[in-house]
């Protein structure tokens, strides 16, 4: 069974077991989370049910594996001749979750 769960203003296909990260939630690790914007559930080949715009029911199930910030990106800017340079630097904050299980 798979789905697609959006979060953070991103879709992501999810199955059980799948590890991914996501855009930073509220919680500590070992919390359980659920993603009730599913919007699409089913197997591959088989019936799928889509979403109007999300599928009635349906939800994900989650636990948080770690919190954490992603490796610093560093942005320069830069204008030749008129002596102008900046430097900024940015970690984006994320959430790492299992998914348990996909409810219909």
């Amino acid at each position: 069974m798979i789905a697609i769960i959006q979060t953070g203003g991103k879709q992501y296909i999810v199955k059980e077991g799948t590890i991914l990260k996501v855009e930073k939630l509220l919680g500590k690790v070992g919390d359980k989370l659920t993603f009730d914007h599913v919007l699409l559930t089913g197997d591959p080949g088989a019936e799928v049910k889509v979403g109007a715009p999300t599928v009635a029911g349906a939800r994900v199930q989650a636990t948080i594996l770690e919190q954490g910030r992603a490796p610093k990106v560093t942005v320069i800017k830069y204008k030749r001749k008129v002596r102008y340079k900046r430097k900024l630097g940015h970690r984006q904050s994320y959430t790492k979750v299992r998914i348990e299980k996909i409810v219909t």
